[in-house]
């Protein structure tokens, strides 16, 4: 199969983890007798430096024009003098806005072989916990109307959803449910918002009508926030709204212990998807060879599977960063305190290289 696939890498450290991560889909494309074809765009710091702006018009017609994208990271500290519309990040929800994404896919789960590092007890590592977080991406509170009023000492702002809004987001939970384990917990804040109640009426309606063999039960998300921390390995998807999904999914990757590890993908209707890390840019490493492919080298696997359908090709993936990790293998930044030698991320990349 040929699929055309948008590279972005952006600034920082993103150019060096995304010609990682290409070397990794060229190997599996090798191995599986695929065909993948690459282009690179600019975005972010980068593409203000060449092009006076964060995402070019150039750039949005070739991600149209591809079957998904790799995105590395944008930003750093260059640019954080630029006007609000000009800063790298605006970027991000360019291409968001551009490629209709709407949900937005937060995995975080711990490798086997970095359980030492979790967090949380011990026996909830040795247990482990693979949850995958489906956050709505374009509504609620971040998009809702909001202001100040004359004097400015009083402003607000609004959380509103529409039942479409939540139904396409908890269709894709649900479909990926049907993937893992067939548990969907629905996360909102019914006993006192409105939007949470038509949140969780929606969500079931579709249960009821589309999903009824998918497992679904309801969590308060002050609850759900301590059940991360009490035991993770309860759920299995979570389903939920733009704020509540930004608060949870970063705390769920912190207790990996392992944020270098940790992949996302933007999903909307078509199979077309915005895949990239969640650990930013950081440009004070950029070059000196101690950036972590590996979240990188998972966010491609997360595009083979959910944009192309390509599971064995992704398990492949998967596992080879697993079989590194398990045989002892580190970057800098999840090797033990203290240690003395580990791996350049381009040392990593050809470990995992090994191995696929």
């Amino acid at each position: 199969m040929t699929y055309k696939i948008a590279l972005v890498p952006g600034d920082g450290i993103g150019p060096e983890i995304i010609a990682d991560a290409r070397e990794v889909l060229e190997k599996t494309a090798e191995k599986f007798g695929h065909d993948f074809k690459f282009s690179e765009y600019d975005a972010g710091g980068s593409a203000i430096d060449k092009h006076r702006m964060p995402l070019p018009q150039e750039t949005i017609d070739g991600c149209l024009a591809s079957d998904s994208v790799l995105l590395g990271a944008v930003g750093g500290p260059k640019w954080d003098g630029m006007p609000g519309d000009l800063r790298p990040e605006k970027a991000i929800l360019g291409l968001r806005k551009e490629l209709g994404l709407y949900t937005n896919l937060r995995p975080a789960k711990i490798q086997p072989a970095l359980k030492d590092a979790c967090i949380l007890r011990p026996d909830i590592a040795e247990r482990g916990f693979d949850i995958m977080i489906v956050r709505e991406l374009t509504g609620g509170i971040y998009f809702g109307e909001r202001g100040r009023n004359e004097t400015g000492d009083s402003a607000y702002d609004t959380e509103r959803y529409s039942a479409y809004e939540i139904e396409r987001n908890a269709r894709n939970a649900f479909e990926i449910a049907r993937k893992r384990k067939g548990h969907v917990t629905s996360v909102e804040k019914s006993n006192v918002l409105e939007s949470s109640r038509l949140w969780k009426e929606t969500v079931h309606k579709l249960h009821e009508s589309e999903y009824p063999d998918v497992t679904l039960d309801d969590m308060y998300v002050d609850n759900a926030a301590m059940q991360i921390v009490r035991d993770p390995s309860f759920f299995d998807v979570i389903v939920t709204s733009n704020m509540f999904g930004d608060i949870l999914s970063d705390e769920a990757s912190q207790v990996t212990g392992s944020i270098g590890l940790l992949a996302s993908a933007s999903l909307g209707d078509s199979k077309r998807g915005l895949y990239e890390p969640i650990h930013g840019s950081a440009p004070d490493i950029a070059g000196t060879g101690l950036a972590n492919p590996i979240a990188a080298i998972l966010s491609a696997a997360m595009m083979l599977r959910y944009s192309f359908d390509l599971a064995e090709e992704a398990d492949c993936i998967e596992n080879a960063v697993n079989t590194v990790l398990e045989a002892g293998w580190r970057t800098k930044d999840i090797a033990a305190p203290g240690a003395e030698e580990w791996l350049t991320g381009s040392e990593m990349k050809e470990k995992i290289l090994d191995e696929i």
